[in-house]
């Protein structure tokens, strides 16, 4: 028997309706990205990449914001013992690749970029008096390679005095390279959306002390109501190719207090900073996990013109990156490892032979450490 008409024109009008809702549905989800979770991109324009929403993406809360933040050691683009070709640029033509990957990349500019004309070797004979001084233009050469900051925490930013620090603050300036490390200074930088804040420490009176713990506290403190991510940069430790050990008390060098670096890096953090790296042995030492976070106590020397030594654990180098979330959270990073050539040009090392060096000196030291594989690449412990 047939159906009622009543009941036929109900069932179409149900049919129809449920296929107008299909295709809606279907139009407004939109094809499934076939790519993963997007990279985050780099704010170096070269080492950039276009994103691909993750399907998760689109259905969920995206991922707390990450920072990658390079450190790379002792930098000295010129001075009396040599002025590197092309305005300094020759330094880093073999690494700037590698430089220009991190969000931030940050180092310790040794030296001035200054024109003035007395120094602190002035009047003494003694033969261990260097002081470091490169033409103000060659800041541009710092911008080039894809620094983004420049730590002035250290001895030599005083080479020249203060004509040649204040010069050497305003090369950086007109090259547009944001600086740290001056007495109550705070650097902010923003890549990714995380607001990164710099601070630089020396033993010198130029510089954020060294010495005092609760200054040194309380500016973090500071830099953690401006920021979402602190980094403390140190210039500590007794110099020499033997100085790759960490010691728990206080360093001396040529009649100099250097800092304890342990503790002083275990006070910011408890303060609240999220990395701590650091520079001024001219050895690469190891890295510690403390509460979580990351302390790399020295990348040793990173690059010059016949300014710095090379010979033995002196020529051994890198580039360390660390990536940290807006939280403060260390996620990880990669150490990536350099040789310095006999004039003390940085160029890869194939060979790998500073990351083994730093694996051995943190299994050595700190009973809590990052993991860190052949290649470089450091997780967090499980």
């Amino acid at each position: 028997m047939c159906p009622p008409v009543e009941s036929v024109r109900r069932a179409a009008f149900a049919a129809v309706l449920l296929l107008t809702l299909a295709m809606a549905a279907s139009s407004c989800a939109g094809p499934i990205p076939k790519d993963g979770p997007a990279p985050v991109a780099s704010s170096h324009a070269t080492a950039s990449s276009a994103a691909t929403p993750s399907a998760a993406a689109t259905t969920s809360v995206e991922a707390t914001p990450a920072v990658d933040i390079g450190w790379v050691g002792d930098t000295l683009v010129g001075s009396r013992y040599g002025m590197a070709p092309r305005a300094g640029r020759a330094l880093f033509e073999q690494v700037a690749d590698e430089l220009r990957r991190p969000d931030l990349m940050a180092g310790n500019l040794e030296g001035t970029l200054s024109t003035a004309k007395r120094s602190k070797c002035d009047g003494k004979g003694s033969k261990v008096c260097y002081a470091f001084q490169a033409p103000p233009a060659y800041a541009d050469s710092l911008v080039w390679a894809g620094f983004d900051v420049m730590s002035l925490a250290n001895n030599h930013a005083h080479d020249y005095l203060e004509p040649g620090l204040e010069q050497t603050k305003g090369a950086l300036s007109a090259a547009g390279l944001a600086y740290t490390g001056l007495p109550g200074q705070i650097t902010v930088r923003e890549a990714n959306g995380v607001r990164v804040a710099f601070l630089g420490f020396s033993p010198y009176t130029w510089n954020a002390s060294i010495a005092d713990l609760p200054g040194a506290q309380a500016l973090v403190r500071r830099a953690s109501a401006q920021a979402d991510v602190v980094v403390v940069i140190i210039h500590a430790g007794a110099e020499g190719s033997g100085k790759t050990r960490t010691p728990k008390g206080p360093e001396h060098a040529f009649g100099e207090f250097r800092g304890a670096s342990r503790a002083f890096a275990h006070a910011v953090i408890d303060a609240g900073a999220d990395v701590v790296v650091g520079s001024g042995p001219h050895v690469i030492r190891g890295i510690e996990r403390y509460r979580g976070k990351l302390v790399a106590y020295s990348l040793g020397n990173f690059a010059s013109w016949g300014g710095l030594g090379t010979g033995g654990t002196l020529g051994l180098s890198g580039l360390l990156t660390v990536r940290v979330d807006k939280d403060g959270t260390v996620r990880g990073g990669r150490w990536y490892s350099l040789k310095l050539t006999r004039r003390g040009v940085p160029a890869p090392d194939p060979r790998k032979a500073s990351a083994a060096l730093v694996r051995k000196l943190s299994a050595l030291d700190f009973a809590e450490r990052f993991e860190m594989d052949a290649n470089g690449t450091i997780s967090v412990p499980r």
